[in-house]
């Protein structure tokens, strides 16, 4: 069976790489919807190469002209987040790749898994803002979750096999990003250009600030204790500058399984479509020989204060994922446009999180409030 599958985000660096994985399959996988925030010249161009049914944009203001474009082909032209939350559940999507970033994937996925459809997942603030609620609705439609981000990938694929095993410890590991040995003081100086020279990976600008600043792990962090049903205590970082081991899994013997590979994105996103099968790829193979030594450090948090803000925030539970994850998308877009500095990010998160209203069990309204709100504050204090 071909399977079809909705891409939220197509034009972004998971989007992009999973129509690279169409184009290589195309006797397995077809694209039915592709939908996009604004980027409509590429949005136009891939709905030129994959012919899907439907094809969304975010951003209403461009609906005409992406209608005008795509005139002379049978394809339905969709706008605005409700229609993005409408195409997820369309009857013939079989697989939807939650690419989207930030916020606006959650209120999607939430359609996608209560219209029963398996998830890709790449969006991880989906879980960080409201895991509880998204892990219960899964349970509820017999929703299959897979993770697409490298890091949870590699936990999944040590897991296979292991049901019956209680895992110790979550060995989460992160590159270090470019700022990895520099000091506080260097760190004042720095800019978004800077912060988009990511050492090893190619992703959005959004992500890649996230990476610098560690927040991108602090998420990750969140989304593992979601997604494998372990405390944030059995979830250890370790900075690897070498990005070969994606993650791994430490058991109760004592026993660690790890999966290794080259960083290239494209092989999660093919093992999330493929599983329980493994596809044949002629993606880059890591070279053991040529790499020599694999090496690991402590994350230092007072250099790197997020991925501790993000720990203080899943210890508290309720709404404080979310309120973080708030603030940061502000002063994330804020550091790029240069209205904030890199180390100015850390202290109005944690501002943001002190001042904030605190929900210990909140509701969906609760998470859509709590993150106005959130961003309100953060604004505010920049």
């Amino acid at each position: 069976m071909v399977k079809q599958l909705c891409i939220l985000g197509s034009t972004g660096s998971i989007g992009t790489q999973t129509l690279e994985v169409v184009r290589a399959y195309p006797d397995r996988y077809s694209v039915y919807a592709i939908c996009a925030h604004r980027s409509i010249d590429k949005l136009i161009a891939q709905a030129r190469e994959f012919h899907p049914e439907v094809v969304c944009i975010a951003d209403e203001s461009l609906y005409e002209p992406l209608r005008d474009a795509l005139a002379d082909l049978p394809i339905k032209v969709w706008a605005g987040a409700d229609a993005i939350a409408e195409v997820v559940t369309m009857p013939s999507i079989h697989v939807v790749v939650a690419a989207m970033v930030g916020y606006a994937g959650l209120r999607p996925t939430i359609e996608a898994i209560k219209a029963g459809k398996t998830i890709a997942l790449a969006n991880k603030e989906t879980l960080v803002v409201a895991g509880e609620i998204i892990c219960d609705l899964a349970t509820q439609f017999h929703t299959p979750i897979l993770p697409v981000d490298s890091e949870h990938s590699a936990i999944f694929q040590s897991l296979v096999g292991e049901d019956q095993c209680e895992i110790e410890k979550i060995l989460l590991t992160a590159s270090g990003g470019p700022f990895r040995t520099f000091t506080l003081e260097q760190m004042r100086s720095v800019t978004a250009a800077d912060a988009l020279k990511h050492p090893n990976w190619e992703m959005g600008a959004k992500i890649t600030i996230d990476s610098a600043s560690m927040m991108n792990k602090g998420f990750e962090v969140i989304e593992a204790k979601w997604l494998f049903g372990v405390p944030v205590e059995k979830i250890q970082v370790l900075v690897h500058p070498q990005s070969i081991v994606h993650s791994a899994v430490q058991f109760t013997d004592g026993a660690i399984k790890a999966q290794l590979g080259a960083p290239d994105m494209r092989l999660p996103i093919q093992y999330a479509l493929s599983f329980p099968e493994r596809l044949a790829s002629d993606f880059p193979r890591a070279d053991l020989f040529a790499l020599q030594s694999l090496t690991f450090e402590q994350p230092d948090l007072k250099r790197f204060p997020n991925l501790a803000l993000a720990y203080e925030a899943m210890r508290r539970g309720g709404n404080m994922p979310c309120v973080l994850n708030a603030a940061n998308e502000v002063v994330n877009l804020a550091f790029r446009q240069g209205r904030c500095g890199f180390l100015q990010m850390s202290d109005i998160i944690n501002e943001t999180m002190a001042k904030a209203n605190f929900i210990a069990k909140p509701t969906y309204e609760d998470y859509v409030n709590s993150d106005a709100a959130a961003r309100r504050l953060a604004e505010s204090l920049l």
